[in-house]
């Protein structure tokens, strides 16, 4: 039973490698692309503001590495060191998953200023994160929040970027302020010949799909506009993610959690 891989390049070989370490055919078909801002001076002035800021909420962890890829370099000799300046006195970072966590402490955060979903959490999103930081939120004190942008999206999305604004419509209704920096840039890849080929036949032959985002499916349909999916197997990794992949007509569509622990117990399941 083969495993097709959707996520970014730069992160969709570390998913295929464990794959095939565990024992299941994978291959890698990415159906996003992930680059940096052209316009990064909002985010340098982001960090110039570091301890305005209660909290730095990331959406996902491209959000964390291209934002701390612009860390000054004197903040970066804090990495990992919860008494510095930059930590003591400066904002918790939350992160909606697991992914993002690891991201967070990959840049040097240090575990006791991360907020995120417990481990063990049903979802891992914006709502699981509000339970978690809800009553530590101040009010009056402006919370950062760093995403992406969609390219080609319009003029509005490309200052705040694009996603859902329900984490920010709760901070507004407890008195603080959210505001948005776009660390990162999204657009569809352009897929080769012969990853064309591979996407049309692992539509067909049972291969299982495997998305952690709605715009790679939307992506997919572009790419592949005339392809039936009525046949074909997916696993993702929210609710939200479900109805895009049975509005584009994916036959069969399975539920799990973004770790890979869980995406092996799906995978099992399925065999």
């Amino acid at each position: 039973m083969r495993v097709v891989i959707t996520r970014p390049a730069g992160d969709a070989h570390v998913w295929v490698d464990a794959l095939q370490a565990a024992g299941h055919p994978a291959l890698a078909l990415p159906l996003i692309e992930v680059g940096p801002t052209p316009h990064p001076s909002p985010v340098v002035q982001a960090w110039a503001q570091w301890p305005v800021w209660q909290a730095v909420m990331f959406v996902s962890a491209p959000a964390v590495r291209y934002f701390f890829a612009c860390q000054p370099d004197a903040m970066r000799a804090d990495a990992g060191q919860t008494d510095s300046p930059t930590w003591m006195n400066g904002p918790h970072c939350w992160a909606t998953g697991p992914g993002t966590h690891k991201a967070l402490r990959q840049a040097g955060v240090p575990e006791a200023c991360i907020d995120s979903p417990a481990a063990d959490a049903t979802q891992f999103d914006s709502e699981a994160l509000w339970q978690r930081v809800a009553a530590q939120v101040q009010t009056g004190r402006p919370v950062l929040i760093v995403r992406g942008h969609d390219v080609g999206a319009d003029a509005d999305a490309s200052r705040t970027g694009t996603g859902r604004d329900w984490l920010a419509q709760q901070l507004q209704a407890v008195g603080a302020s959210a505001h948005f920096v776009v660390a990162y840039e999204r657009r569809a890849p352009v897929w080769t010949a012969q990853q064309t080929r591979q996407a049309i036949e692992a539509a067909m032959d049972g291969s299982v799909w495997c998305f952690s985002s709605s715009q790679a499916l939307r992506h997919l349909s572009q790419a592949l506009p005339a392809q039936s999916w009525a046949h074909t197997r997916c696993i993702v990794t929210h609710a939200r993610i479900a109805q895009t992949a049975q509005a584009l007509g994916f036959g069969e569509i399975h539920t799990s959690k973004p770790s890979f622990t869980d995406l092996l117990v799906s995978l099992e399941s399925l065999a």
